[in-house]
């Protein structure tokens, strides 16, 4: 018989939700869920009936199968955690309130930090294997994209106070609260590296600099012309850029470089002093713009034209596209709609809910990249 706040499970789930489970649980395995609840603090003192690595797993759970409710994802993670080896005893699940109060307990630090240890962290135990870098100038960089995209919550009291209300002049659109989300992502791999959420309100520079703070000077940030104002503290970190120039923006030529770009200054303004913040060296490369042949003009603070050359950079920029598909990756996971609306109903959830999302988005990229990986070898070996 079942204990207060469990149901039987109903035999539903293909046998395609049970793989999917079973690889979720191979991406982020048990020790691992088990090491960042520990570094986070939230390992339970005496058995519980949701422990909290499977309040992980089934926050996992529940972003995988986001067209699924609560009691739907509980009976398709029972199922395939027991299919892949990784449940014993008979197959009872939480009821919807139990998984709440779980959700709320565990809250989002534990998938945070997940996040940190497989995307971010060198030593992390599990990660994306990178693709070998093109045999060309840009092999010193590690290119890093900055995008930005928002997601609608519930509209509840407490999301309001934290993301917002909503607009009330354009319902159709901004019928809700929203969240905003801005992200690294990285050429190399293809997935997404940090991110950071803020209020709707908010935007890309505004949220950069939570997001910059752990690159090295091997890093070269992608972004367009709205990082301007973030020269000053990028700048005085070390850290490297390259963006579109503004069409309409005075850059004079200082002196003229042997690969075609040439060196300008540039003033950078104080916004909320109200005066110039500074003079800044940039290097200024002419480029024919993504698929046509007007010219832009891209700003880098790279200056040895010698060892990064015009061209080089040039090429690369006209790769950000692929950054910017990483988010969009992400909300066509959870829908077709042009308007996604999140599950969690207060702010911490939907912050736990977001890092979810993010974990499935870089598991598949891993299990791509696996894939794409082990082609060569078969065709080494002549395996079909």
């Amino acid at each position: 018989m079942p204990r207060a706040g469990q149901g039987k499970v109903a035999p539903v789930g293909r046998l395609s939700d049970r793989i999917a489970v079973g690889l979720l649980v191979r991406a982020f395995p048990p020790h691992l869920v088990d090491r960042v609840i520990a570094d986070c603090g939230r390992t339970e003192q005496r058995s519980r009936l949701l422990p909290a690595r499977l309040v992980v797993y089934f926050v996992l759970a529940m972003c995988l199968f986001s067209a699924e409710s609560y009691c739907e994802v509980a009976q398709l993670l029972a199922h395939g955690m027991t299919w892949a080896g990784h449940a014993q005893g008979p197959l009872w699940v939480p009821t919807t309130a139990a998984i709440s109060r779980a959700r709320a307990k565990l809250g989002a630090e534990p998938l945070a930090a997940l996040f940190a240890a497989v995307a971010g962290s060198p030593s992390a135990l599990v990660s994306v294997p990178q693709q070998p870098r093109r045999r060309d100038d840009r092999a010193r960089w590690r290119a890093l994209g900055l995008d930005s995209t928002v997601f609608s919550v519930p509209d509840s009291a407490e999301n309001r106070e934290r993301f917002g209300a909503p607009v009330g002049n354009c319902p159709a659109q901004h019928a809700f609260p929203e969240v905003r989300v801005a992200a690294l992502t990285d050429w190399a791999s293809g997935t997404i590296a940090r991110a950071v959420f803020g209020s709707r309100t908010l935007t890309d520079a505004a949220l950069v600099d939570g997001l910059i703070t752990d690159l090295t000077r091997g890093d070269l940030l992608l972004v367009d012309d709205c990082f301007t104002d973030r020269w000053p503290t990028t700048c005085a970190m070390g850290r490297n850029l390259l963006w579109r120039a503004h069409p309409r923006a005075q850059l004079p030529v200082c002196r003229t470089l042997t690969d075609g770009s040439y060196l300008t200054e540039i003033t950078v303004a104080d916004r909320d002093a109200g005066r110039a913040a500074g003079r800044f060296t940039a290097r200024v490369i002419t480029a024919s713009a993504l698929g046509g042949a007007q010219s832009c003009r891209l700003l880098t603070t790279v200056l040895d034209h010698a060892t990064s050359p015009a061209r080089a950079l040039a090429a690369l920029y006209h790769e950000r596209g692929m950054l910017a598909r990483c988010l969009q990756d992400m909300r066509a996971h959870l829908t077709s709609e042009p308007r996604i609306v999140l599950r969690s109903r207060w702010p911490e959830g939907v912050e736990q809910e977001l890092w979810g999302h993010l974990l499935i988005h870089h598991a598949v990229r891993m299990s791509l990249h696996s894939a794409a990986s082990d082609i060569p070898s078969l065709r080494a070996t002549g395996s079909p």
